[in-house]
């Protein structure tokens, strides 16, 4: 039987294999959120990276750039973190650019793998539908917080393991973890997250909006994935 893993932070990948494996990233808050809203409103492309020096090249070439540190939008750049950002007609077509905290880290850290996927709660059916089909083991690589485990990530990971519990073995306990977390919150995630860490920094800075909008489960059936350098939409 094909089995499903979770990494709870990059900085545990070396402990994984992903060879083999599709890899599916989670930043809720906010990255892969942006990225599956950001497809859903008809960009052609988006160029990872990890440094903000990657972001300003690709900028002068051309891209739309989108940077941001500690859940703040870097100066110089103009897109920022949030996904009603990407709600815009200027993303149509568009190839952006674009450097986080930690979503896009995970990203560029997990280019060995067969596949990689961007995952969130407002694409979660369609990666559901697809990995069904799919005959390579799943791991979820949560972004987490520069380094630590975060509680939406995780999260995330335990409702993909929930809806693919009946297809997918859960390889080790950190899976196992993550479905019982996701069972004990799924019915009010807002209220079980009310004092998450990045709950709280987002609270600080006044967007409580993309918190409740980040959590809504199965808006958009699109799939970023990576095709070389770059995420484009996977037909699903």
């Amino acid at each position: 039987m094909k089995q499903i893993d979770v990494c709870f932070t990059p900085d545990l990948l070396h402990l994984h294999t992903v060879e083999n494996t599709i890899v599916v990233v989670a930043d809720v808050f906010r990255a892969t959120s942006c990225m599956v809203t950001a497809f859903a409103y008809g960009v052609n492309s988006i160029t990872p990276v990890a440094t903000i020096d990657e972001c300003r090249l690709l900028q002068e070439r051309g891209y739309l750039a989108a940077a941001e540190r500690n859940a703040r939008k870097v100066e110089g750049f103009e897109l920022d973190n949030s996904p009603f950002t990407y709600m815009d007609d200027r993303i149509r077509g568009a190839n952006v650019a674009m450097t986080t905290t930690n979503g896009t880290l995970a990203i560029t850290k997990s280019r060995s793998a067969v596949k990689v996927l961007v995952g969130s709660f407002l694409n979660l059916d369609a990666i559901v539908r697809f990995l069904k089909t799919e005959r390579y083991d799943v791991m979820v690589l949560c972004a987490g917080w520069k380094g630590r485990v975060n509680l939406e990530d995780t999260l995330f990971a335990g409702a993909l393991v929930e809806r693919l519990k009946d297809s997918y073995a859960m390889a080790e306990d950190s899976a196992i973890m993550a479905w019982r977390l996701y069972a004990q919150g799924k019915d009010n995630l807002i209220s079980y997250m009310a004092n998450a860490s990045h709950i709280r920094r987002l609270q600080r800075l006044g967007i409580q909006k993309d918190i409740a909008y980040c959590l809504q489960h199965d808006l958009y059936d699109v799939i970023p994935v990576l095709r070389g350098n770059a995420l484009v939409s996977m037909e699903v």
